[in-house]
């Protein structure tokens, strides 16, 4: 499901009622808590924060046009996504985040390799969340970025 927006507000206004006030306060707790330095726009479709291209001229390797993404959200047909490269390229950060989950939660994780999917919606660990926006710095995303993704 692609949302076709080019703003977050525009991406807000296009998702189905049933998502929007949870995709809302998906995105409040992300942009409240995630470190200064990340910009929040619109990245492959989904409302998404980024290193921008004035901290990270090289942009991303896959069209370094693009700057360094990091984090998004997206309402997809089934589900609410958030995508988290972080928890994709640092094995600490991954093993913290499935160890802290099931004490924010009742239901089974329900994830890929940088996407986490909340297929219930009323049940999404909010606090959680706003622990794993605050444990990446810009800084530590380039470096991890870097070291282990872009070698």
């Amino acid at each position: 499901m692609t949302i076709k927006a080019s703003t977050p507000e525009e991406y807000l206004a296009n998702v189905e009622d049933a998502k929007r006030p949870i995709i809302s306060e998906l995105r409040n707790a992300v942009k409240s808590n995630i470190p200064e330095g990340f910009s929040e726009t619109i990245c492959y479709g989904m409302i998404g924060y980024v290193v921008p291209h004035s901290i990270f001229p090289a942009g991303y390797h896959c069209d370094p046009k693009l700057p360094l993404p990091f984090v998004s959200i997206a309402a997809q047909k089934n589900f609410i996504a958030l995508y988290h490269m972080g928890i994709y390229a640092d094995q600490e950060l991954m093993d913290w985040f499935v160890a802290e989950f099931p004490k924010h939660s009742k239901n089974k994780l329900d994830m890929g390799k940088s996407c986490i999917r909340f297929k219930k919606l009323n049940d999404i660990p909010f606090g959680l969340i706003v622990e794993l926006m605050q444990k990446v710095t810009v800084e530590d995303w380039i470096d991890t970025y870097t070291t282990t993704i872009r070698k």
